[in-house]
């Protein structure tokens, strides 16, 4: 199957020089593209100047991770997409076993590798770890992590499985189910665009999955950082059009309205932890949401499945009732 690695790169000239050698290296069998999100840095001539093999895609502004991804995938012909972020080390033989899955199941229309903390390689990393899925008010939660507490990697999760979102982090998706989606939503700008991807190709009855064989380590925040309060209001905001445009049609305003009652508690924590910053952002997004709620009302499909979720609640199994860790 023809392949395409894409790494999307904004101002980001020392990440590509860390990371972008072990991509070329372990990746013969795949073509190999940057899509620039419009740099203002070296990236692309530190690109051009040592890695020849290496195409360039060049997007006119920065478009942030999910129209960026859009814009430059027009341009790339190929069988398979491999998002992968510019903070992500690979190794050997990591797309063999993606590529042997997509060729003998044809249902499976995305797949996440196992992704490892750069920083720590025996641990699971927070943005994807083993696979995703979300609970009934759209927490989401990895096999591998929940919330803040992470696992360490003893093979426990050594299998394939089905999920229900796979990390941005590195996302494999047929190219056909990319366009039959329409892509990411450009509204989201980052975070959370491929959880509601998956959750639009789940409604439509493609197959998510977990593929373990296939291993990647990734740094985290490397362009946004955890406690940034720009990540607060992307994340807070972006989980609440998410549910609005997925959500089955008779749980939509009863969990939306639990959603923000929630959401109003975990500003009430950043309030009493003295992070203004974060509250404010909160609130931002709420404002946000309501302003695109009409918009985003119109993108709902003509079909939500109810069974987008495992369990109720992760916040009442995280912490009341001991469930730390995916197991639980």
């Amino acid at each position: 199957m023809k392949i395409a690695v894409v790494i999307l790169n904004w101002n980001g000239t020392k990440l590509l020089e860390q990371f972008l050698p072990s991509i070329v290296k372990y990746s013969p069998e795949a073509d190999i593209y940057v899509a620039d999100n419009a740099s203002t840095d070296d990236s692309v001539a530190f690109v051009k100047a040592n890695f020849p093999t290496v195409k360039i895609v060049e997007n006119e502004s920065n478009f942030g991770f999910a129209q960026g991804y859009n814009e430059a995938l027009q341009h790339i012909d190929a069988e398979i997409y491999a998002l992968v972020n510019s903070d992500i080390e690979v190794t050997e033989n990591w797309l063999k076993s993606i590529v042997e899955t997509f060729e003998n199941e044809p249902k499976t229309a995305i797949i996440q590798p196992k992704l490892l903390d750069f920083k720590r390689k025996e641990y699971f990393e927070y943005a994807g770890a083993a696979g995703g899925f979300l609970d009934k008010y759209g927490y989401p939660y990895c096999r591998g992590r929940v919330f803040e507490t992470l696992e360490k990697d003893n093979g426990q999760y050594d299998d394939n499985c089905e999920i229900f979102w796979a990390s941005g982090a590195c996302f494999f998706i047929r190219s056909s189910v990319y366009k039959e989606l329409k892509g990411f939503d450009a509204d989201f700008f980052a975070h959370q665009e491929e959880i509601d991807l998956c959750w639009r190709a789940f409604n439509k009855g493609h197959q998510i999955k977990y593929n373990s064989q296939s291993v990647v380590y990734h740094v985290g925040g490397a362009t946004l950082q955890q406690g940034n309060p720009k990540k607060t209001f992307l994340n807070f905001r972006n989980s609440l059009l998410m549910l609005l445009k997925n959500l089955p049609k008779k749980q939509l305003i009863p969990v939306i309205f639990i959603r923000l009652i929630l959401d109003g508690v975990a500003g009430m924590q950043f309030l009493s932890q003295g992070k203004f910053k974060h509250l404010l952002a909160i609130l931002k997004a709420h404002f946000s949401f309501y302003s695109l709620v009409s918009v985003h009302y119109k993108k709902r499909e003509p079909f939500q499945s109810e069974k987008y979720y495992k369990i109720k609640s992760i916040v009442f199994q995280y912490f009341f009732n001991g469930g730390k860790v995916f197991e639980k």
